[in-house]
């Protein structure tokens, strides 16, 4: 017997959307929703991706981060290249539903493909011509052409 697909509610009273316990994601005009990773523990902010709704039904199923590459234009597993996969706990959405938090825990050393633990190693620092940026977070955690083979 095949697995039951997963619905979501139909969008068709904002009052609905907004009060009632019903998932009704609401997409964009590319058929994306914004979703947020964060550390499960600390709360620290550790990427930003997109789903749409193949992958946040996969993500609700697998109980791992699986997003949608608007670069490749395909579904992408994370961690499946890495090893560095993302446990969801919870998935959190906004009033309107049209953001996702994803509380995960990062299985790895890191979730960034540039070698940091998150996506946020950066940080914008005091205006100049042009706006520079200093590290906030100083070290990677990982090789990431040992990893990707780059």
């Amino acid at each position: 017997m095949a697995d039951p697909v997963l619905t979501f509610a139909p969008r068709t009273d904002k009052k609905a959307v907004e009060l009632d316990l019903v998932f009704a994601p609401k997409f964009d005009e590319h058929g994306l929703i914004v979703a947020i990773a964060q550390d499960a523990d600390s709360g620290e902010v550790l990427m930003v991706a997109y789903m749409n709704e193949e992958s946040l039904r996969q993500t609700i199923t697998l109980g791992e981060a699986v997003y949608f590459s608007r670069s490749r234009q395909q579904l992408w597993h994370k961690g499946a290249t890495s090893g560095h996969t993302q446990v969801v706990e919870r998935i959190l959405t906004d009033c309107d539903q049209d953001a996702l938090v994803l509380k995960v825990r990062q299985k790895g050393p890191g979730c960034c493909h540039a070698g940091y633990r998150s996506c946020f190693y950066r940080n914008i620092q005091e205006p100049g011509d042009p706006v520079t940026l200093g590290q906030e977070i100083a070290e990677q955690s990982y090789d990431p052409e040992a990893v990707y083979h780059k």
